[in-house]
């Protein structure tokens, strides 16, 4: 039978989200329900919130979540009950030539979805990146979970849903950080502290971080960037030359979505280096660089999305690094929000501060 569900509604680009109760149809084919136990705060559910992609409303968002599984449609074989999982925004088919060649996260023949939500006057309610996870529950398709098992915690478990595969699959998956590389990391929040995790696990020799605040650059050390260049230094590269020895970046990874950011990262590269676009800017915000000079210096800048994360594969390994105490999960959590109190958490994100704000269910 359908749900009647909480959930935190846009109606207004912009404006404050509005507690209404929704209600929630039975899972269909390859679907599950899932019971939210916390979801975390990403600067993307902000984006969209205020417009800045666009997008139908009402609506509901969130995509960082976990929680148990409490409803199976048919054709969930292999699912039980009341697992914990995560949920998050990678819905793949499986059997296209993206899913077959390990890069789910851009699956061409992604499953259809009907209509998940409707308010109170029956209008359909969009569930943004087919999560809508700012709510009591979710409707997702079987590939968009992952088991997290019983020893991790609820509010450090639901960060594997996309910010820390999108920072640690960025160094490991997409740029196949190899020991003794030089590693640049430009901005230290909750992507980017996960960069610098990735690129310690891989071995780098320098990983440098870059920020405008000096309390976020004192965290890059601590989640384990060697070096720091304030984001304020007027020419970085120098900065950097001296950190390094004469050595610039094989990688930098751009995980803002600040322009400033992306003009200045390909400065940072040595010879055959790649940037990395990992943070995402608003729709029709450009930058400038100098074609010539990637062509004569064998340079790239490439995309990365969501950490090009093969769920059955790396969400295992990263729930076994954070048993080992080798990727930090709960340091990464500034706060844990009442559900009720969603607004006052995205303000505080908003503040640019927190490293993820999560917000919690009671049971």
């Amino acid at each position: 039978m359908p749900r009647q569900i909480r959930a935190a509604v846009c109606r207004a680009f912009g404006a404050p989200l509005d507690l209404e109760i929704l209600t929630l149809r039975d899972p269909g084919p390859a679907e599950i329900e899932v019971q939210i136990e916390a979801v975390a705060i990403c600067h993307s559910d902000i984006s969209w919130i205020d417009g800045a992609w666009g997008g139908a409303l009402p609506a509901v968002y969130g995509h960082e979540a976990a929680g148990r599984i409490t409803a199976l449609g048919p054709g969930t074989a292999g699912l039980v009950l009341g697992e914990r999982v995560l949920v998050t925004l990678i819905r793949a088919c499986g059997s296209c030539l993206d899913c077959l060649s390990g890069r789910p996260v851009y699956c061409s023949d992604k499953p259809a979805t009907a209509p998940k939500l409707t308010d109170a006057s029956g209008q359909p309610v969009d569930a943004v990146m087919d999560c809508g996870a700012f709510a009591e529950r979710v409707i997702v398709h079987r590939s968009q979970i992952a088991p997290l098992g019983e020893t991790i915690s609820p509010h450090c478990g639901c960060l594997l849903a996309c910010g820390v595969p999108t920072g640690v699959g960025a160094v490991v998956n997409t740029a196949s950080v190899r020991p003794g590389d030089v590693v640049v990391v430009i901005g230290a929040g909750g992507v980017g502290l996960n960069a610098i995790q990735g690129a310690r696990i891989a071995g780098a020799a320098r990983i440098v971080a870059m920020d405008l605040e000096p309390t976020k650059l004192d965290d890059a050390r601590a989640f384990g960037a060697t070096d720091v260049i304030p984001a304020t230094e007027p020419k970085p590269w120098r900065a950097l030359s001296a950190i390094t020895g004469g050595r610039l970046a094989a990688h930098v990874f751009v995980t803002v979505g600040a322009i400033p950011a992306y003009d200045m990262a390909l400065r940072l590269l040595a010879p055959g280096g790649t940037a990395y676009a990992v943070g995402m800017p608003h729709s029709g915000a450009t930058s400038a660089y100098e074609p010539v000079i990637l062509a004569a210096l064998g340079q790239g800048l490439r995309g990365t999305k969501m950490g090009d994360v093969v769920l059955g594969r790396d969400i295992p390994w990263m729930v076994d690094l954070h048993a080992q105490n080798r990727l930090k999960l709960q340091e990464l959590v500034s706060g844990q929000w009442p559900f009720d109190q969603i607004n006052a958490a995205i303000a505080d994100t908003r503040a640019g501060q927190a490293r993820r704000n999560v917000l919690t269910f009671p049971p």
